[in-house]
């Protein structure tokens, strides 16, 4: 019977689904970790069901330093996010013909997952496409009250709204007052008082939702291109797809001997294995230990495997759309 109620109390909640907008160039942990942390508050006080998440790269067009070409940075999400069962990646920024607003970004989503909760043809939703997008969350019309986009960030973005020339008073409040911000915060800080002090987002702030991260994580993405361009390692700082990724293709001003190897492991025995074994191009066995690679000439993407017995294979293995 408990069971049976939790359910129907759940059912009950307002629907959301949390976007971060950004660069992810390179993406991190913690551009992921924040939408965990979000999701938990809204579940432990039982105020929202958040039904999905979705990451939006800018486009190429923001033109800001380091910014990795858009095929790149979305390539690296969608393996920073194979992981995660409810988060996916948007392109659809990266493909407009330049830099796109946030306020847009934010209005299209939500636009676009309530016409498909109410249209009775699915098709028309679709206005074009072969078929729906692959960032639209999971059993979306099991329901058919409308979901609400909120914009997931920290608590630079937040400040960022008080930079003169920046943002627009027009869009600060659109954003605010048709979706709302979670803001994820470090325990210290004073996001309250950033509030009180703009009028807008004092208006506002019932659409304002803060959580404090009691587990921070510095670890920035200028940092991940600061360390790959001196040609230090980032093992167990970001996604180790990613840095094989990011290897291949040379991004970053990446440093190192040999494209196939991770930073700081140019003397592994398993690397100097698995380049020899890769000249040689040998069929596959299951193994214990995965790394990806990305194949030059097409989206797929060489998979190495090491067994018990540390013999490498190789593999080919699709990775869809990357």
């Amino acid at each position: 019977m408990s069971a049976f109620i939790e359910e129907t109390t759940n059912r009950l909640l307002p629907r959301i689904v949390l976007i971060a907008c950004g660069s992810f160039s390179p993406p991190t942990p913690m551009h992921l970790r924040m939408f965990e942390i979000a999701k938990d508050h809204f579940e432990v006080n039982g105020t929202h069901k958040v039904v999905g998440g979705i990451v939006s790269p800018t486009h190429d067009g923001y033109g800001k330093k380091g910014l990795a070409a858009a095929k790149h940075r979305c390539a690296m999400i969608k393996l920073a996010l194979q992981s995660s069962s409810w988060i996916r990646l948007s392109d659809w920024e990266t493909q407009q013909d330049g830099w796109s607003r946030t306020k847009s970004v934010l209005q299209y989503h939500q636009n676009f997952m309530n016409n498909y909760i109410n249209s009775p043809d699915v098709t028309a939703t679709m206005s074009g496409y072969d078929c729906l997008p692959g960032w639209l969350p999971a059993n979306l019309r099991v329901r058919k009250d409308p979901v609400q986009l909120k914009l997931l960030c920290g608590a630079d973005m937040l400040e960022s709204f008080g930079v003169p020339g920046l943002w627009s008073d027009a869009d600060i409040e659109d954003i605010v007052a048709h979706h709302g911000l979670v803001v994820v915060t470090r325990s210290g800080a004073n996001p309250e008082k950033f509030i009180f002090d703009s009028d807008v987002l004092t208006k506002y702030q019932r659409n304002i939702t803060l959580v404090i991260n009691w587990v921070p994580n510095d670890v920035s993405s200028t940092v991940i291109r600061r360390l790959l361009a001196r040609g230090q390692s980032v093992k167990y700082l970001i996604n180790d797809m990613v840095i094989e990724y990011i290897r291949q293709n040379g991004l970053f001003q990446c440093k190192t001997s040999s494209g196939i190897l991770c930073c700081g492991d140019k003397h592994s025995l398993m690397n100097k294995q698995l380049e020899k074994t890769l000249n040689k191009n040998k069929p596959s066995a299951p193994g214990q230990a995965v790394q990806v690679i990305a194949a030059q000439s097409s989206a797929e993407f060489i998979t190495t495997s090491v067994s018990p017995n540390d013999e490498i294979n190789t593999k080919k293995c699709k990775v869809a759309d990357v």
